[in-house]
């Protein structure tokens, strides 16, 4: 049965597409191979929400941003006020969400858009205090679990200059910073499975 998300739309691809591209399970770093199709306006659209969680032929486009601030990085709880049920309690490295339509920019569904709804997440999400620098550094794909079968991951990292980062809403609990070290010692068991993929390559980064 469809989830009720109160008419949201969200950016989607084919399943069929990413196929085209060359499907893969885990973490991929070879952006250039995938992103510039991704978010081609040719083939992307928007979607309901709520028919888009129940539909493996297709694949919800979702920011990931790993934020890293004096060589530690964010970590956090989901909280119950976070819109995907199927996460709650389970810890995680990534900031974002969907792509919506009031993210539209002239490029229409192209990389405009996509950077717009990025940088709306981010700040909706947490409260940064200095400037950044980001760069997209890979796609998670997870078809193990019904969360991953209908979201594909673009993994953004975030480097702090400044002095914080904190939580804006509920749904980012139990805000943290630490080293690759102390997360693979003592978070890595409780992380959502997109966090493990970015885990494993946080010392190449």
């Amino acid at each position: 049965m469809a989830k009720d998300y109160k008419g949201e739309q969200v950016l989607v691809i084919t399943r069929e597409l990413l196929d085209s591209l060359g499907s893969f399970q885990g973490i991929n770093i070879d952006v250039d191979k995938y992103l510039p199709s991704i978010l081609d306006p040719k083939n992307n659209f928007f979607m309901d929400r709520g028919a888009a969680e129940d539909d493996p032929s297709h694949k919800q486009i979702i920011p990931y941003v790993l934020i890293r601030l004096n060589g530690e990085f964010v970590h956090y709880s989901r909280g119950k006020a976070g819109g995907e049920a199927r996460l709650h309690a389970k810890r995680s490295l990534g900031i974002g969400g969907h792509i919506n339509p009031e993210d539209t920019r002239e490029d229409h569904l192209g990389r405009e858009t996509y950077m717009a709804g990025v940088e709306r997440e981010i700040a909706e999400e947490v409260v940064i205090d200095g400037s950044y620098t980001q760069k997209i550094i890979g796609l998670l794909n997870d078809d193990t679990n019904e969360v991953g079968q209908v979201h594909l991951g673009v993994v953004h990292l975030f480097d702090i200059e400044g002095s914080s980062v904190a939580s804006n809403e509920d749904a980012i609990a139990d805000l943290q910073l630490s080293t690759t070290e102390v997360i693979k010692a003592d978070y890595y068991e409780r992380l959502e499975t997109w966090s493990q993929f970015c885990a494993d390559i946080l010392d190449d980064l």
